[in-house]
């Protein structure tokens, strides 16, 4: 059952056939999608591309993700097509290869990966969530994505980096009306208080976030609801707030069979997703640029403590090893754990780390005892693991859901010290043989706990 208050608002504002189809969309059977890794190579599923998103499929069915060891692999990523067409509107807007991206209210972690993919190894992106036991769940999706380019932090305040991002992405809380077919929850705690009390919010962020963003820098702003008071309303006041700062992004181009509705508010360009015209869930995107004004991005702070230890020369020579480029890589340690960095942003992560709550950056490689590497989870996972770095042992689907599950593995089928577990070519972890018994590495907090 809709929101009687919702309901009342949809017809009054689309009239009864379009408020009403809306409505019936709302109350019916949502689509299932997936976004691939690309840097994993998994074949395309059954189903259908996405128009607007590269690696995005609708699936013919839902499977049993849970079950799937490519999920935990991290070769694909569930999300809702409507959510994955930001990555069209950077592509439209020239890309953030090699650039510095925030990402505000960042969890889960759908976008994040998804601007992960896009940064590629020589941009960076600092993915900050409030809620902690939120943020937890977005690093061990960035993890599981395994580019190695993301630092996911839990501030309450980013703006201090001002003018460092050459993009700024808000996926504002809302109400969450485009998600009521998806959530029950949803649906019960909407009022028309939660709006208003949502839309407060959102300027408040939106203001961080322009801080943060550099002269000529783009902004994306996103809700996965349907109202004007969230969408156009926080836009227009953002836009009075920033008055003369603002100025057209690139023009997007949309084609007219993907259904979506498009607009503008101010220089905002406006995208929205109405249920009964895109096969996917309800959302709303904009995106607009800070006006350059000859501006220059500000250097970062200088940091107020200094956790990363850079690797002597010792312990770089072991890390290099499971690493197919070594070259492109710097290691550091924070206490007695280490981490491998992409070259062109690892001085930048260091800085990040010495002025922001920092709980997780780069890949994660494990810790050294007498000079040799125990392999962290994530290194299993990061997409520039060297294979040969140890012995590897393919499970059949059984064995893999055993392994997964955290059960006993059959030692007879590992070599001798330390393996990397695959599944059809896929890493999901690491196990060790000592003997005729095989310890199973992967996490217990990861475990599979269904069936």
């Amino acid at each position: 059952m809709l929101p009687a208050k919702f309901v009342e608002r949809v017809l009054r504002e689309l009239g009864p056939d379009e408020g009403g189809a809306l409505c019936r969309a709302l109350t019916g059977e949502p689509s299932v999608s997936v976004r691939l890794n690309a840097a994993k190579g998994l074949a395309a599923p059954s189903g259908r591309p996405i128009g607007w998103s590269s690696g995005g499929y609708w699936l013919d069915a839902r499977p049993s993700f849970t079950l799937d060891p490519d999920f935990h692999a991290g070769c694909y990523y569930v999300q809702e097509a409507s959510s994955q067409f930001v990555g069209h509107i950077v592509a439209a807007c020239g890309g953030i290869g090699g650039g510095r991206v925030l990402d505000l209210c960042a969890a889960p972690g759908g976008k994040t990966t998804l601007y992960s993919t896009l940064a590629g190894r020589g941009g960076l992106v600092v993915a900050n969530e409030i809620v902690r036991n939120r943020a937890a769940v977005l690093a061990d999706n960035v993890r599981k994505w395994g580019v190695g380019n993301v630092v996911v932090t839990v501030n309450d305040q980013v703006a201090r980096l001002e003018g460092w991002f050459d993009a700024v992405a808000v996926d504002a809380p809302c109400s969450g009306e485009g998600m009521f077919r998806k959530s029950e929850e949803a649906r019960t705690e909407w009022s028309e208080a939660g709006v208003a009390l949502c839309a407060e919010r959102q300027r408040g962020i939106l203001r961080e976030a322009w801080r943060a963003l550099r002269p000529g820098g783009l902004l994306l702003y996103s809700t996965c609801t349907l109202n004007f008071t969230e969408n156009e309303g926080v836009l227009r006041d953002f836009s009075a707030w920033a008055a003369g700062e603002t100025e057209p992004a690139e023009r997007i181009a949309v084609d007219p069979a993907w259904g979506v509705v498009c607009g503008a508010e101010g220089d905002f360009q406006t995208f929205r997703f109405y249920p009964h015209r895109v096969e996917g869930e309800g959302f709303f995107a904009a995106a607009v640029r800070k006006r350059a004004a000859g501006g220059e991005r500000r250097r970062g702070l200088r940091p107020q403590r200094d956790p990363l230890a850079w690797a002597d020369r010792r312990a770089v020579q072991e890390l290099e090893r499971w690493v197919e480029e070594p070259e492109a890589m710097r290691f550091a340690a924070v206490g007695d754990t280490f981490y491998g960095y992409w070259q062109p942003q690892a001085e930048a992560v260091a800085m990040l780390s010495g002025v922001l709550n920092v709980i997780a950056s780069g890949v994660e490689m494990g810790q050294l005892f007498k000079g040799v590497l125990r392999p962290a989870h994530a290194l299993a996972l990061f997409t520039g693991l060297r294979r040969g770095a140890a012995a590897v042992c393919e499970l059949p689907p059984e064995e893999a859901l055993r392994y997964l599950r955290r059960g006993e593995v059959a030692a007879d089928r590992f070599a001798e010290g330390m393996n990397l577990v695959t599944a059809d070519g896929a890493a999901l972890g690491f196990a060790k043989r000592i003997g005729r018994r095989c310890n199973n590495l992967y996490p217990n907090s990861l475990r599979i706990l269904k069936g």
